[in-house]
């Protein structure tokens, strides 16, 4: 059977043999993960295992019958799907935050410096990925370390972001999706597209996801494109109303339509299994 990769996370890369990895932190411990024929794959390279990434996904069998029947045969076609929900909050925001204003070609690039140049190397099979500099660090980078990999405009933001994290990340780590989502618009710069992004990616809930996204908006025209989007709008919010009014009231629809959207225009490889 078909299986995906959602690979909507900016640290996710792939080799010459069409392999996706990542490197993660949960808690302690730091772990590479890696997609490929056999499916994905959790390794812990450095410190202790006891909080192994959480693997969330969708499976748009499940859709309901108000989904259009163009977008839901195009999305059905994908067959069941798996994510790697962020297990560092941290990681989250920090992507959230660099995915400002850049398209995501340009914010896959700067994440990539920012971890290779600021961040720590993990190595595992032959592999070298890197984590994103911890809270700590990034409070220590000077202007000018910013302004080196072509962080200046963000500088501020990661700054109070990181001040933030160290203050509040055992309490808002235990929170809902939605509430967490709502502590962290409290970060100076985080508004609220940045704070759902974050939320969903570390959650791996993708109700709380900010529906007015742009990249929703475009792959759904582009899947679906005989459907009357409300594109006109650039704010999105007459999307967002529409595509909630597409999903219906279950919550879990929504994830479902969202994730399974955006793993359409940015999954990672479709590999045949055998066997059950």
């Amino acid at each position: 059977m078909n299986t995906i990769l959602t690979t909507d996370h900016l640290a996710w890369i792939e080799d010459t043999k069409g392999t996706q990895s990542r490197a993660v932190r949960a808690k302690e411990g730091c772990w590479m993960a890696t997609f490929g024929p056999s499916g994905l794959s959790l390794e812990c390279v450095t410190g202790p295992d006891d909080f192994k990434p959480r693997l969330t996904g969708a499976d748009p069998a499940t859709l309901p019958e108000t989904v259009p029947g163009e977008l839901r045969a195009e999305l059905v076609g994908l067959g069941p799907i798996v994510r790697l929900a962020n297990p560092s909050l941290w990681d989250a925001v920090t992507t959230a935050i660099l995915r400002q204003i850049v398209r995501a070609e340009q914010a896959r690039a700067l994440y990539g410096r920012w971890s290779q140049t600021y961040g720590a190397a993990l190595h595992f099979d032959g592999r070298t990925r890197y984590l994103v500099p911890t809270p700590e660090q990034v409070l220590a980078l000077s202007d000018e370390e910013f302004a080196a990999v072509g962080a200046k405009l963000h500088r501020p933001k990661l700054r109070s972001a990181a001040d933030a994290i160290l203050r509040h990340d055992e309490d808002w780590t235990h929170l809902a999706p939605a509430e967490l989502a709502t502590a962290l618009m409290t970060i100076p710069g985080v508004g609220p597209w940045t704070a759902q992004a974050a939320a969903a990616d570390y959650t791996g809930d993708f109700a709380v996801y900010p529906h007015s996204d742009l990249a929703v908006r475009t792959w759904a025209a582009r899947i679906a494109p005989s459907q009357d989007w409300p594109l006109d709008d650039k704010s999105g919010r007459p999307f967002e109303k529409y595509w909630r009014h597409l999903a219906g009231p279950v919550p879990a629809d929504l994830h479902t339509l969202t994730l399974m959207t955006l793993t359409w225009g940015a999954h990672a490889r479709t590999t045949e299994h055998t066997g059950p």
